[in-house]
């Protein structure tokens, strides 16, 4: 997986488990796209300080995700709801409107993950 994609699923899921200080940093690098040049600049902070901060928050966020397995889990979930998808969208004596439902069903399913 890709490492930037990697830690925002690691974020979405265990972010608030990070202090605001570190979810502030945290956040800057993965969504903001800032250096840690700027970072440093913008926090008073040494680039080495903030390089080992964002370090510290990779380990912890693996952390619990090595122990809840959340993502894990929420990819086996969407796999499985894309399968359905596609035995649904494959089936020809399902009704169109009832097709539509459960498609719009698992749409829902997946946005409240």
């Amino acid at each position: 997986m890709d490492n930037l994609i990697e830690r925002g699923l690691l974020y979405d899921f265990y972010g608030d488990l990070l202090t605001d200080h570190q979810q502030k940093i945290y956040s800057a690098v993965v969504f903001d796209d800032l250096s840690l040049g700027e970072i440093s600049e913008e926090e008073g902070i040494s680039r080495q300080g903030i390089y080992d901060l964002i370090k510290r928050c990779d380990r912890i966020l693996s952390g619990y995700e090595e122990k809840l397995k959340l993502i894990e889990r929420f990819k086996a979930i969407k796999v499985k709801i894309s399968a359905i998808d596609g035995l649904v969208e494959g089936e020809k004596t399902i009704p169109a409107a009832v097709k539509d439902r459960i498609k719009s069903e698992l749409k829902e399913i997946v946005r409240e993950l």
